[in-house]
């Protein structure tokens, strides 16, 4: 496992320095002729920032201390604008280009200066949508949903992210977000944690304040399950809320059906699981679990509804297109596959840089009919 860090580290520091000599090298040829251009050390600053994330998250790792917190949410919060400044520093070769195929007469320096300026209002924008979860609604019309359950609210919340970035305030929230609409049921899918070193019990605290007639329930994630997932668990236990480990409870006549990560995503697990749990066909059930992944296991298996988080619908621009890539419609949203209804969130908080751009931050209340 240390190898492959390694591995990983170093490929990752490589990229981000060839990517930050990218945009170094863009600005000084584009500035080159005014003073901007000459800004003391800019290549030795580029330098230094090209290293700030990956010496941050290996730091993250290991230290809960707030210079470590700091120096990580500094570099993350890096990481969002240089994405955009690396747009910025393309589109200034593209237009330059086009400049010299049509013979314009655009100056260098003003490409620059609009380009880096706009990416830099874009990563401010990224960081206040980033900060301000909405509250989404929607309506799941549910085939043998007991009468019971008819008109009834289910609270769905996930990818809160908490560690170095988002802490115990981000949490009580986002609690309290949820706690004013009065849910019935409340489902976490996975990614509470951030996966850094943290007190884990106290980010847990706030969720002791829910207290929906029907229970809070929840599964890991992959952040949860990078290692042993325990002090995770246990923490979250603590605060009141019960861990669903891969098994199936009755809600007053609703199944709801709780798979960890590591088991949802592998079709041969997920299936004996949902074998053993005995589902129903002819009661509506929910499947909680994080990702949108093995979705044709659990529609063979009788689920009426899987709600999950995990994609963040690629969270910010130009991810948002690889992201849609790999997960097709159900990257965000209700879908449906063949009998199934299908509940992906783009979750409440953020994963590495602290923006969004393209997606915004949600907590789904899910009105049963």
């Amino acid at each position: 496992m240390r190898t492959r860090i390694i591995y990983f580290a170093a490929i990752l520091q490589t990229i981000l320095l060839v990517l930050h000599g990218f945009v170094y090298e863009t600005w000084a040829d584009f500035e080159r002729s005014s003073n901007a251009g000459r800004i003391p050390y800019l290549g030795a600053i580029f330098f230094l920032l090209s290293l700030t994330f990956v010496t941050a998250s290996l730091l993250a790792w290991r230290f809960p201390q707030w210079p470590a917190r700091l120096y990580y949410k500094a570099a993350a919060v890096w990481l969002a604008f240089f994405n955009y400044f690396f747009l910025a520093a393309g589109l200034c070769w593209i237009l330059y280009l086009v400049e010299r195929a049509l013979r314009l007469s655009w100056s260098q320096q003003r490409i620059t200066s609009w380009t880096f300026a706009i990416a830099l209002l874009v990563g401010v924008y990224g960081l206040l949508n980033a900060s301000l979860v909405r509250t989404r609604r929607v309506t799941v019309k549910l085939p043998n949903l007991p009468a019971s359950w008819r008109g009834r609210v289910a609270a769905l919340v996930s990818d809160t992210h908490l560690g170095h970035v988002r802490g115990q305030g981000f949490a009580r929230r986002v609690i309290a977000k949820i706690s004013r609409h009065n849910p019935d049921l409340v489902l976490i899918a996975g990614d509470f944690y951030d996966g850094t070193v943290s007190d884990f019990r106290k980010l847990a605290e706030p969720l002791a304040l829910l207290k929906p007639p029907q229970g809070t329930y929840f599964i890991a994630g992959n952040h949860e399950q990078f290692g042993d997932d325990a002090k995770y668990l246990q923490a979250v236990s603590a605060a009141g809320v019960r861990v669903l480990h891969n098994e199936k409870v009755a809600l007053d006549g609703l199944q709801l059906v709780g798979v960890h990560f590591r088991d949802a995503v592998r079709a041969d697990r997920l299936r004996a699981i949902l074998q053993n749990a005995r589902i129903d066909a002819g009661t509506a059930s929910i499947l909680l679990t994080h990702a949108p992944d093995q979705l044709a296991v659990a529609a063979e298996a009788g689920i009426s509804l899987q709600v999950n988080g995990h994609t963040h619908g690629g969270q910010f621009f130009p991810w948002t297109i690889f992201t849609k890539r790999i997960y097709g419609a159900f990257v965000y949203g209700l879908q449906r596959l063949g009998n199934m209804q299908v509940y992906t969130s783009y979750g409440a908080g953020t994963w590495g840089p602290p923006v969004r751009v393209a997606t915004t931050p949600e907590i789904v209340l899910i009105a049963l009919e």
